[in-house]
């Protein structure tokens, strides 16, 4: 069953193969959502300093009555806390009302100005990202201080998200690097499948989680003509069907939903058949469509397009 399966981490941890995203998730919609959650089954909780509703996650996870070793919770550094990583981490732990988290993402590769004109957004006075400058500080610097963090015990595994191949070459490169992202968290679906960045990811012992794995409004994939077919053959729902592949491809995927009735079926109770995956595979071939594509003002995915 596929809502029982977990993922070895390089850490030597385990990541549950499904998780709950609480990403765009207002504050009275989440706290139903985790403790939903908790008390149907989930053992993942990804989290955010960036979402602005830790707080509320972290009333969730203490009213939810599940111990906290019985939960993975994972958070994310953002962008204008590069520079002062065991202070953003601090935060985001008094929030969620932890002492520990199981994972602890660097959230974009890119420095944005913690001295700017917003706590998470700073712009430049046209407008622009107000971004620090590459040799002044960058993701390797980030990483640096990240790896720090683990000896601490408030983190257990440290990695990365919406990291393209380059810039984990150039982060695996550096000498500084002593800890290999033990995850890399990515927008994956049968629309933007990203085969060359999981199969390098695979390469180099760093697991991958999907994000939007159920694409969005913009991207109907659950009313795409095979996964509808797929769906009917199986006796599932189109929805558990795109988690299930998900998960045959060996990433673990953390959907989003603020409806109890939906998070309780995301939690795939049976596995794809292999031979569905690869017709999944091949969607690809016709449609092609990354969701998440924020205007930084520079590249971020690089040659993994």
């Amino acid at each position: 069953m596929a809502s029982s399966v977990s993922f070895t981490l390089n850490s030597g941890y385990e990541i549950p193969a499904i998780g709950l995203g609480t990403w765009q998730s207002p504050d009275e919609e989440v706290y139903t959502a985790v403790t939903t959650a908790l008390k149907c089954g989930y053992h993942h909780i990804d989290a955010a300093l960036c979402y602005g509703n830790e707080k509320v996650v972290g009333r969730a996870l203490k009213d939810s009555g599940v111990p906290r070793e019985k939960y993975f919770l994972t958070s994310k550094l953002w962008c204008s806390g590069h520079t002062r990583v065991a202070e953003e981490l601090d935060k985001s732990l008094a929030d969620l009302g932890v002492d520990y988290l199981d994972l602890y993402l660097m959230h974009w590769p890119l420095t944005l100005n913690p001295e700017g004109n917003h706590p998470l957004f700073p712009t430049k006075p046209d407008g622009s990202r107000d971004l620090l400058a590459d040799d002044v500080w960058n993701y390797v610097d980030t990483w640096a201080s990240m790896q720090k963090l683990v000896a601490t015990g408030k983190v257990r595994s440290i990695g990365v998200a919406n990291f393209s191949t380059v810039h984990l070459e150039r982060l695996l490169s550096s000498p500084s690097t002593t800890i290999v992202p033990a995850v890399n968290q990515v927008e994956l679906h049968p629309y933007n499948p990203q085969f060359r960045l999981l199969s390098y990811c695979k390469s180099k012992g760093i697991h991958v989680t999907a994000y939007s794995p159920l694409g969005s409004t913009a991207a109907p994939l659950q009313d795409e003509p095979v996964i509808k077919k797929i769906a009917e053959a199986v006796g599932h729902s189109p929805a558990q069907v795109l988690i299930a592949w998900g998960v045959w491809r060996g990433t673990s995927v953390i959907p989003k939903s603020v409806t109890p009735s939906r998070i309780v079926a995301n939690l795939v109770d049976f596995t794809l058949p292999d031979e569905y995956g690869p017709l999944i595979d091949r969607i690809s071939e016709t449609t092609q469509r990354r969701i998440v594509r924020p205007n930084w003002g520079v590249p971020i995915f690089l040659d993994d397009e």
